[in-house]
């Protein structure tokens, strides 16, 4: 009988990749390989844990402070009684700073623009510190309860 060549039938020729129907270059499985399915697993778990500890870590340094919005020439002077000063002191050149209420520590504030509106009131804010600048960023501000 000898080895006979099958060739495929023309009708289906145009469906057929470029190599011969014959040829197998191992990439056509029907089953997935279950080494590369484990890889993919592990990486995702990887990547997920990763962002949820940052996001914890994050979380971490962040603390609710009660304390006054002042102004750097005054500081702790006016806390809670000169808001008319720290809004003439401000707009007269001088920044914004946080005086906590507890340690009486005047704190410059990262981003000046979260407290508008605030000038010399008592407030509630959640902010990251950054002890070694002797600054706040702060991140939610709201009036003292």
């Amino acid at each position: 009988m000898g080895s006979m060549l099958i060739l495929p039938n023309p009708e289906f020729a145009d469906r057929l990749p470029n190599r011969g129907w014959w040829e197998h270059d191992g990439m056509c499985s029907r089953f997935p390989n279950p080494l590369e399915v484990e890889m993919k697993r592990v990486v995702a778990l990887l990547v997920a844990g990763f962002s949820l500890t940052a996001i914890a870590a994050s979380a971490a340094d962040s603390a609710k402070i009660d304390g006054w919005i002042s102004d750097s020439m005054c500081g702790a002077k006016h806390a809670g009684s000169g808001a008319a000063c720290v809004k003439k002191c401000i707009e007269g050149g001088m920044t914004p700073v946080f005086v906590d209420e507890a340690k009486k520590a005047v704190w410059t504030i990262d981003n000046p623009d979260a407290v508008k509106g605030f000038y010399g009131d008592h407030v509630t804010v959640t902010a990251t510190a950054d002890a070694a600048k002797k600054s706040v960023h702060i991140e939610a501000i709201a009036d003292a309860k």
